[in-house]
């Protein structure tokens, strides 16, 4: 959780607020198909519905007031990888930062599956 003091009181920032953000952001870039979890029972990567897309994402709160986003992804068939990978990076930074007013330190994406269609 972020805290920031203003002359008017303390405003709380939970970790569901920048895990929703993030996934909305990531989720609306080219060639995303949607964000991935791993299942712990088979192992298997399973596509999340929008509703719990923010499972796919973990934010860790550092002591400088900056956090870090990991983003666990699965891409369209076809596309190059390191250009969505570069877009996401850039557009979750971007909303994040605009949305929060939080600093973001790095955005981490892991690429765990590609589809078809």
């Amino acid at each position: 959780m972020v805290n920031v003091k203003t002359d008017k009181g303390l405003i709380c920032v939970s970790s569901g607020v920048y895990t929703n953000i993030a996934g909305m952001a990531a989720s609306n870039c080219f060639g995303v198909k949607g964000m991935a979890v791993r299942s712990m029972t088979d192992g298997l990567v399973h596509l999340l519905r929008r509703e719990a897309m923010s499972k796919g994402v973990r934010v860790d709160f550092r002591p400088d007031g900056r956090i870090d986003i990991d983003l666990h992804i699965i891409v369209d068939h076809g596309v190059n990888l390191r250009a969505v990978a570069d877009s996401i990076i850039s557009e979750v930074r971007y909303v994040v930062q605009k949305t929060t007013e939080t600093e973001v330190h790095q955005v981490n994406v892991y690429i765990d599956s590609m589809v078809v269609g």
